[in-house]
Order: C-alpha cells, then structure tokens, then sequence
C-alpha cells in the first residue's frame, strides 16, 4: 500500500514542485528507440514529398487538396496511433504520438488541420462518446474516410467558453434537440464530415452534440481571410434549427465543461509538440541562410551577433523539447498505471491528461512563445529576404502568431497554472503547505535547508533547489492571503501572471538539467563540455528571471513590515555563480554552424 501511495505521488502533476526528480526516472529525445526514429523519418518524408512541393497550392486553399492530403497521412496509418486496435487504430504510445506531432509542426497549415482532427475532433468522441458513437465514427476518422472539427468558440464567448449562447431546445417527442446559434473560428469546418458542437441545453446546461455535415439548417461561412495558416480552412458554422437526434448527445447534459476542458489539455500538449519541432526547424533554416550569407566578405554566421541569435534559439528549443518529452512521459506512465488498475483505455488516456493539466499549460505557453521567438530571429537573420513571401520564413512568421491564442491564450494558460496548483493542494492532492514550513523556518531560525548534491552539474542542482524555495515561499503567502481575504488572486492578475512565470522558470530549467544529467552517462555519444555550456547559460539567465520576478511579486503584495525579510530571503535563494555566456553562447553556436542546423 504505501509504495503504491509512493508510486501516485510520483505520477502527480505538480508534484515537480516539491520533490526532487530522478534523471534516471524522466524519458528524453536521446532515448528513442529505432522504431520511433523510423516513425520520424517516416514523417518527415512524407512532408517532403507530399507537403512541400504544394505549399502554394496549400496557401491558397486549392480545394480538396488538404483533405487529400490527410488521407494520404491516414493509410500511413498516423490518425489512428492513439485510437484503440478495436475501432481500427493502433494504440501506440504516448511518446510515440509526441515523436508524430513534433515532425509534423514543421509542415505549416497541414499541422492546424492534422492536430484539428486527431486532438480536439476525434478526442471528444473517444474520451466521452457511447459504444455506438465510437463505432460509428471513429474508424472513418481514423482510415480519413470523415474528418473532424470542434465547435467551442462564438462570437461572444472565446475564452469565457460556457458563456456559449447557442441553444439546444429539446423537442415535445423528446427525440432530437433543435440547436440554433453560430461558432466562429472553426477549424477544418470547409471540409469537415462530423462537427462536435457545444450548446445550452434546456436553458443552462453546456453540453456537446455531434452534429453530421449533411444536417439540415447547417451552414458554413465563408473562409475567414486570416494573418497566418492561410492553408487551413477556417469558418463559422450556423445553426438554424439543427435536428440533432438525442443519441447524438455526448456526454452527460450539463456536463460539456468535462469534454472541453478535458479534450483541451491534450489539445495543449499536441500544440506545444508541433511548435516545438517548428522551432528546431527554423534552426535549421537561420542557420543554413546564415552560413551561405556572406557581408563584409564574410559569412555572417561568423558574426558574434548572428550566433547570439543562433545560440538562443537553439537554447530555447532544447527547453522546448525537454519539457515536451519530460511530460509525455509522464502521461505515458500515468496511462500505463491507471490500465494495471483496472481502467479502460479512454479512462486511462482521460485521467492522464486531467492529472497533467498543469504540465500541458506549461507546454502549450512555452512552446508557442518559443517558436515566436525563434521565427522573429530567423526573419532577422534573414533581414530583407526573410520579409519577402517567396521564402519560407515570412510565411512561417505569420503561421507562429496564432499559436499564442488558440487552445487558450497563454495568459488564460498562464492563470490556469496557478488555479489548477491551488485546486490540487486544496483538494490534498499535493502537499505545499509542508515545504512551506520548512523554508519559514529556514529562514526565520537562520536553519539550513541545503542539501548537498553530488554527480554531475551540483551547482545546478542547488540553484534549481533554491528556485523552488522561493517560489513556495511567494505561493505559500500567495495563498494565506487569499483565504484570509487579503488578496482577491482572480483580480490580481497581475501577481497569478508572475507566479505562473515562476513555475514556468522552474519546469524549464528542471527539466533541461535533467536531461543534460542523463546525457552524462552516454557522454561517448555528445560533447559533454557543449552540454555544460548550455547548461550553464540557462541557469544564469534563469537566475536573473527568477531574482527579478521574486522582487516584483514582493513589491506588490507583501505587506511593508514583511518586504525586509522576504528580500533576503530572495537573496538568500538566487546565488547561481556568474557566468561567460557569451562564449558558451559561441560555443553552441559554432556546434550548429559545424552540425549545419540543431546540435542536440
């Protein structure tokens, strides 16, 4: 009993938080089996060949050309890997899945449609549908024969999403509900097959239908004329008197928050696997541009300032990827976990995602953010040509944008982090009252809390221990405020935005150094000296995140008789030795340069 106790702490999202996690316990990119690399290469031959020779067409919205698209990528049999064997699926795993949502970010438009379909489309479905609607829909999604959209968003509800107006009217032969109302920014609507739809039922209870695209009173609108992901179809759907029979009901009535909260934690992990193999992407395009361009009779990647932004997007991206893998395995071991006790596979694949929600906001905010940054540098990199259309990265630039918004904006994400973190202490889910404690006493009898750390990187490992320190420190008085009444934390957004960041530095920087810790024991394969360069850059700069951050935060809600001890407590907490960034930024830099793109 107790080590099963012992075993579901460990598979506690959040638990990173006050806990010190075993490099040896986490999966890597590095770690990837033959099989999993041939899936990758797979992929990635099929963009080339069947993605990249049409982009034009694919910008233009050429029709029938994305569906085409997709069902030549289902006989590859890549929309049923997370479906179950019995509707027609191949039920790989969790790490797997990641490895094809990664490979195909890189593919532009045809990643909206693709993570459209087999996430938020199909998951609804899977995760609450009946046997009979599982088996009615779910092998034509998964062979490509229907393709799928989610139907959330109106025009007066975008994040607020159970402020939905639409109207679900049972009829008096109590045999079919007549929904009326419109939803806007649907993806895959111009050629969706099957539309997952949520509506008011009976007045007040938000419920999801499944409405076919052939019903009578549903109609689409025309394409949106959008900034970026022009090679996506985006529409709104109207509905005028919409007969959905009562068997199309999904889910509970009343119960539509659980199929789209649920359904967007997975949503939010797809996205951040997808633009996290954008950004390697665009390392490789700044620096392949970077080492063909030459000024001054010089290449300009022999410039330091262009391997500064060499550097930093290859820096951010191996924080992108980290995180990433770190939380598909995660999910991958709470699935196999919640299936030895006895759970069905949707039930596993569900509980999963509800337990890492915290982790996939993570993911999804980190991701987008990065990519943004690194299409920003590479168009820099590229300077006029990269704000020409007839390359690459104009067109990439104007894809990355959205990525911020749909799924949740990041600050949405970013306020969910903390709330979700306070619903699970709350709930006893997750102990932060003890941590709390002890840094209280640590610092108020001058005890020490030091733990000494050994094996590789210790100076890391203590600074990392630290950062979690001060955070509880903040969160901890965070959270004794707002039960007392003493801070309102859902009008104080701007403190829940600064812990968010926080957890955020604490996430990234953990799981970058325990990655680069299982490196060291394959340290025949890698540059183990590259590996303490990059770890030492983000460590430094962590380190200056995390200082600034704390002042702010006791700045702004720390009672004046307080701030005094909180300061030196922040002190105390942030003394990660000074660094040469600068040459280890070099130093990754010239890595790149010599690989010809991404060096890890």
């Amino acid at each position: 009993m107790a080590t099963d106790t012992l075993i579901r702490e460990m598979l506690s999202g959040g638990h990173f938080l006050v806990s010190n996690t075993d490099y040896k316990d986490i999966f890597i990119p590095e770690d990837s089996s033959e099989e999993q690399e041939m899936i990758r290469q797979t992929i990635r031959d099929f963009i080339q060949q069947e993605i990249r020779p049409h982009t034009d067409r694919i910008e233009k919205l050429e029709e029938g050309l994305i569906p085409s698209i997709m069902e030549k990528f289902a006989e590859l049999g890549f929309f049923g890997t997370h479906m179950p064997e019995n509707y027609g699926g191949s039920a790989m795993d969790f790490i797997t899945n990641t490895i094809i949502g990664e490979e195909v970010g890189p593919s532009g438009s045809f990643s909206v449609s693709y993570n459209a379909h087999s996430g938020i489309g199909m998951l609804p479905i899977l995760y609450f549908g009946t046997e009979a609607q599982k088996k009615k829909y779910l092998p034509g999604l998964i062979d490509g024969s229907l393709k799928s959209s989610y139907c959330l968003t109106e025009p007066s509800s975008g994040s607020d999403a159970l402020a939905a107006k639409t109207t679900a009217i049972l009829n008096p032969e109590k045999t079919h509900y007549i929904l009326n109302g419109q939803k806007m920014w649907i993806t895959n609507a111009g050629f969706a097959d099957i539309f997952t739809v949520f509506a008011q039922a009976d007045g007040d209870k938000f419920t999801g239908f499944i409405i076919e695209k052939n019903s009578e009173g549903l109609t689409l609108g025309a394409e949106e004329k959008k900034l970026g992901i022009k090679g996506s179809s985006t529409r709104m759907v109207f509905l005028e008197n919409v007969k959905v029979p009562v068997e199309n009901v999904l889910g509970d009535i009343g119960k539509g928050h659980l199929i789209a909260f649920n359904v967007l934690n997975i949503g939010r992990f797809k996205l951040g696997a997808s633009t996290m193999g954008a950004s390697k992407m665009l390392v490789n395009v700044s620096t392949e541009y970077a080492t063909e361009r030459e000024q001054f009779d010089t290449k300009i990647a022999q410039f330091g300032a262009i391997k500064h932004k060499l550097a930093e997007q290859t820096i951010r991206s191996f924080i992108s990827e980290s995180i990433v893998y770190r939380a598909a395995h995660s999910i991958q071991q709470m699935e196999e976990k919640t299936k030895s006790d006895g759970m069905s596979f949707e039930e596993s694949k569900l509980e999963a995602a509800e337990e890492y929600a915290l982790e996939c906001s993570i993911i999804k905010v980190v991701c987008s953010e990065v990519l943004d940054f690194c299409v920003d540098e590479a168009v820099q990199i590229f300077g006029g040509m990269g704000y020409s259309e007839e390359g690459y990265v104009a067109r990439a630039y104007r894809d990355s944008r959205i990525n911020r918004i749909f799924e949740g904006t990041n600050e949405i994400n970013r306020l969910l982090i903390i709330s979700t973190l306070l619903k699970r202490a709350m709930k006893g889910k997750l102990d932060l009252m003890t941590p709390a404690m002890a840094v209280q006493k640590e610092l108020m009898e001058g005890v020490t809390g030091d733990i000494q750390f050994s094996g590789p990187y210790p100076e890391e490992q203590k600074a990392l221990s630290s950062y979690k320190k001060v955070l509880i420190m903040l969160l901890g008085t965070a959270a004794q405020k707002a039960m007392s009444g003493g801070l309102d934390l859902k009008t104080e957004q701007e403190i829940v935005l600064d812990l968010s960041e926080l957890i955020i530095e604490i996430y990234n920087t953990e799981s970058a150094l325990l990655r680069c810790m299982k490196r060291s024991e394959m340290a025949e394969r890698f540059d183990m000296d590259l590996d303490k360069s990059l770890i030492q850059t983000i460590f430094h700069d962590a380190n200056n995140k995390v200082y600034t951050t704390c002042l702010t935060l006791t700045g702004n809600f720390i009672d004046d008789s307080l701030k005094a001890g909180y300061i030196s407590g922040i002190r105390k907490f942030t003394k990660y030795p000074l660094q040469n960034t600068k040459e280890n930024r070099r130093k990754i830099a010239n890595a790149v340069i010599d690989k010809k793109g991404y060096c890890f």
